[in-house]
């Protein structure tokens, strides 16, 4: 008597299985239907378009994918090595970022301070001396004021100032790394006197 129902039991599951399996079957192909469908009608959608010469059609992007215009830059300045380009318009300043930081460095044009490298994820820090030829105009930029860093590896990137402060040399918070997945620039150098420290932020205008 267990044996019939042991049998019984089995032929029921097996009957449940081949009822599952056909439905599965039958709702994989009626997907892969609606998909040659959709195909076909985007495929229809852009022949048309292209027959018509319809000069105002504008293929589908994917907007996480950013491309930035791509300028020349100096792979040397003075015997330094170059990473990046700055311009401020609103102070006409354009200075070359040098690569590595350092006392001689600094004399010749503004450098890497610190963080990331040129238009990356993250904070890059310029350093620059507080001289007609470097950085002596950032004092006089505001919040919304506009800002671009070139480099050859991503382009020309546009940043706008959302802060602007002024703080001690033993005060290294706007060194520090930024959280989010945004480019952001800090600008640094010293006030008239020395004594402290002009740091302007930005981040990438989106």
């Amino acid at each position: 008597m267990k044996r019939k129902k042991v049998i019984k039991y089995i032929i029921n599951i097996i009957l449940l299985c081949a009822i599952f399996g056909t439905l599965i079957c039958i709702l994989i192909a009626k997907i892969g239907d609606n998909k040659t469908n959709e195909d076909d009608y985007k495929t229809e959608k852009l022949n048309l378009n292209l027959n018509n010469n319809n000069l105002n059609y504008v293929p589908i992007i994917d907007e996480a994918v950013k491309i930035y215009p791509k300028e020349e830059i100096l792979d040397t300045y003075k015997g330094y090595k170059v990473c990046a380009k700055l311009e401020i318009p609103s102070i006409s300043l354009e200075a070359n970022i040098l690569s590595n930081y350092s006392t001689k460095a600094l004399k010749v044009s503004c450098t890497k301070f610190w963080g990331v490298s040129p238009n990356e994820n993250g904070n890059f820090c310029i350093a620059g001396h507080n001289t007609k030829s470097m950085f002596s105009g950032i004092k006089k930029l505001q919040l919304g004021d506009i800002l671009f860093i070139t480099d050859k590896e991503i382009g020309k990137v546009e940043y706008e100032i959302f802060n602007i402060d002024t703080v001690l040399p033993d005060n290294v918070d706007c060194l520090d790394p930024i959280t989010k997945d945004e480019k952001e620039v800090t600008l640094i150098t010293c006030t008239n006197d020395s004594k402290k420290r002009v740091i302007i932020k930005a981040r990438e205008k989106i």
